[in-house]
């Protein structure tokens, strides 16, 4: 269920980022590739490729990093400096 989720949340955000990209595109054609308002509109763009990037880095946890999250005191987790 947990996987199923997920792709629906990641599907979500590719065609968010389609919708943004094509924003983006637009804007720059029609105020100036040199503009505020195309420069925010790539800004968006990059936030929302880095919140993909991001989210793509979380499914590569273990089920060890996953229950550590939720029992940081857990002897499991201890983590020692030598």
């Amino acid at each position: 269920m947990t996987q199923v989720c997920t792709q629906i949340n990641a599907d979500a955000l590719e065609a968010e980022l389609q919708k943004i990209l094509a924003h983006a595109r637009s804007t720059c054609e029609i105020n100036g590739n040199a503009s505020d308002a195309c420069a925010a509109a790539w800004d968006a763009v990059e936030e929302l490729q880095a919140a993909i990037a991001d989210r793509k880095q979380l499914k590569h946890r273990t089920s060890l990093d996953i229950y550590c999250e939720t029992h940081p005191d857990a002897s499991e987790c201890r983590v020692y400096d030598l």
